[in-house]
């Protein structure tokens, strides 16, 4: 979570929307790390998960992330965890809650939906309060 919040972090000098995301392979190791850049690529799919499980996806050369974890610092959007669904990530790691748009817990919960084929283990609010911290800074210099 430190080197998501630090993607986070760097997102949100750039004017992005401050959230970080890191793929880990099933052993712990770094297989892709990506942050928001929605403005900088000018594409509305360009979310730092989406990013990074394309990312994952090259370097193991298979569209199927089995055994794999998502690190995110703010719960996943509708659109982001049906990808997480999709890539067959086996957990999500995930910092702060969204309460308008999150998926994964909070407004619905597409990652742990018994209908699709696969559900993901989901553990919530590591280092909460620093990616919190983050997105209210970001969007109270926004206003």
């Amino acid at each position: 979570m430190a080197r998501a919040l630090e993607l986070a972090r760097t997102a949100g000098e750039a004017g992005e929307v401050p959230v970080g995301a890191v793929v880990l392979s099933p052993e712990g190791t770094v297989l892709a790390e990506a942050a928001n850049a929605r403005e900088a690529e000018r594409d509305p799919t360009a979310h730092a998960e989406i990013r990074a499980l394309r990312a994952a996806g090259a370097a193991l050369g298979d569209s199927h992330l089995d055994g794999c974890t998502l690190v995110v610092t703010l719960e996943p959007c509708t659109m982001c965890a049906g990808a997480i669904v999709l890539a067959r990530v086996a957990r999500l790691a995930l910092g702060a809650w969204e309460p308008r748009t999150g998926a994964c817990g909070s407004v619905r919960d597409v990652v742990r939906d018994t209908r699709a084929n696969h559900q993901v283990e989901v553990r919530a609010g590591l280092r909460a309060q620093q990616s919190q911290e983050l997105l209210t800074a970001f969007f109270t210099d926004r206003r």
